[in-house]
C-alpha cells in the first residue's frame, strides 16, 4: 500500500514553481516623488463610494496623484466585481508605465482568484510597489516569489482614508515612500521561547502575512515557502482553537521547516465565551514546541497601531531580553 502521507507532503512542499528566493535576486521598488501616479485597485472586496472618495483624498493629501479605473466596482456575489474585471484592472495597474505604486483599497476576499490569470502574464520589466495586507497576502506572495518584487505590508486605502490608522503609520509611510533606502526599527518585541531569549542575531528577509491566507495557499502552485526567512503571522476574528488548528496544519505540512524564526503580529478579536483570548496561550504553547525563535508584538495586522512592514528586504533580528528587528526598505540605494 503506498505511503499516502509521504506522497502528500512531497507534493505539498514542491508545489511552488520557484525555489525560495534570494535577496540578491530581488528587484528594488521605485522611490516615489511628489506628484507621482498611484493606481488604486480593488482585487478583493469592495467598499462604498464614500470609502473610495476618502481613499482618493488620502492619496492626494500624501502629495501623490490617485488614479482608479472606471468600473472598479461591479456586480459580483462576493467581491468588488467579477474575477475577470478585477484581474483586468489589476493587470492595467501593473503594466502601466506612468505609475510607480499599486495601493489596494480593501482586503476581504478574492485576490486568490487572480493568481491563475497573473500566471499568463509576461513578467513586467519595471517593478512596482504593492501596498496592502490581509487578503492581499496572496498578491504579496506572488510579487515576492514569482516576480522577485519586494512589497509593503501596510494599511488599505479605505482604512487610511477613513482615519482608522495611526499617525505613526502615516509618518512611516511617508518615510518609506519618499525616502532613499533606509532602515526601520521595530522595538517592544516579546520573546516566547528560550531560542528567542538567547542572545544572537538573525539576518534574513521577512515573509508571510495573514495566517488564514497562508494556510489557504498550501498545496497550490503559488504557495510561498518560508525556508531561510523570518515568518510573520497576523489574523483577525480567530478563536484559540482555530489559531491552534492552523498552526498545527502548517507544522504538519512542513511549512516551518528550516525557517529562521517566527514573529506574531497583531491578533484581533476571537473572544471565547468567557471573554478571554485563548490565542495568547496558543502562541506560547506553540513557541515551546519548536526550536526556532518565536516572538510576538510586531505591530502589523488588523490593529489600529499597525506599522508598515517591508517584505522580502534585508532585515536583522536582534534576539535577547529586549529584541529589536531592523528592516530595510525595498527602494534601491540610489533612490531610483
Amino acid at each position: 500500500m503506498p505511503d499516502v502521507h509521504k506522497n502528500y507532503k512531497l507534493g505539498l512542499m514542491h508545489s511552488s514553481k520557484h525555489s525560495p528566493i534570494k535577496l540578491k535576486n530581488m528587484k528594488a521598488w521605485p522611490k516615489l516623488e511628489p506628484g507621482d501616479l498611484v493606481d488604486i485597485v480593488a482585487p478583493s472586496s469592495g467598499c462604498g463610494k464614500k470609502g473610495l472618495k476618502k481613499a482618493i483624498q488620502f492619496v492626494s493629501e500624501m502629495g501623490l496623484v490617485p488614479r482608479y479605473q472606471e468600473g472598479i466596482f461591479g456586480e459580483d456575489l462576493l467581491c468588488a466585481s467579477d474575477d475577470e474585471n478585477r484581474f483586468q484592472q489589476f493587470k492595467r495597474a501593473v503594466q502601466s508605465k506612468d505609475s510607480k505604486a499599486i495601493w489596494c483599497l480593501r482586503g476581504g476576499y478574492g485576490a486568490a482568484k487572480l493568481l491563475p490569470r497573473l500566471d499568463k502574464m509576461k513578467v513586467p520589466q519595471s517593478p512596482k510597489l504593492l501596498i496592502g495586507y490581509s487578503d492581499i497576502t496572496h498578491l504579496h506572495s506572488y510579487f515576492n516569489y514569482q516576480w522577485s518584487w519586494p512589497s509593503l505590508h501596510a494599511s488599505m486605502l479605505e482604512e487610511l482614508g477613513t482615519g482608522q490608522s495611526s499617525r505613526q503609520e502615516i509618518k512611516d509611510l511617508k518615510k518609506i515612500l519618499f525616502s532613499k533606502k533606509q532602515t526601520l526599527q521595530y522595538r517592544n518585541l516579546k520573546p516566547l521561547n528560550e531560542a528567542a531569549r538567547a542572545s544572537g542575531q538573525i539576518v534574513a528577509p521577512l515573509t508571510g502575512g495573514n495566517l488564514t491566507i497562508l494556510l489557504a495557499s498550501l498545496g497550490t502552485p503559488w504557495q510561498a515557502h518560508a525556508q531561510g526567512q523570518i515568518l510573520i503571522l497576523e489574523d483577525i476574528g480567530e478563536r484559540g482553537y482555530r489559531v491552534d488548528r492552523m498552526l498545527t496544519q502548517l507544522q504538519q505540512a512542513g511549512y516551518f521547516n528550516k525557517i529562521k524564526g517566527l514573529i506574531f503580529g497583531d491578533f484581533v478579536g476571537g473572544e471565547e465565551k468567557d471573554c478571554k483570548y485563548l490565542w495568547h496561550e496558543v502562541q506560547k504553547r506553540f513557541a515551546q514546541s519548536v526550536k526556532f525563535p518565536v516572538l510576538k508584538n510586531l505591530p502589523c495586522g488588523h490593529s489600529y497601531k499597525q506599522r508598515p512592514i517591508p517584505l522580502m528586504t534585508k532585515s536583522k533580528l536582534h534576539l535577547g531580553a529586549r529584541p529589536v528587528i531592523e528592516i530595510e526598505t525595498g527602494v534601491s540605494s540610489k533612490g531610483r
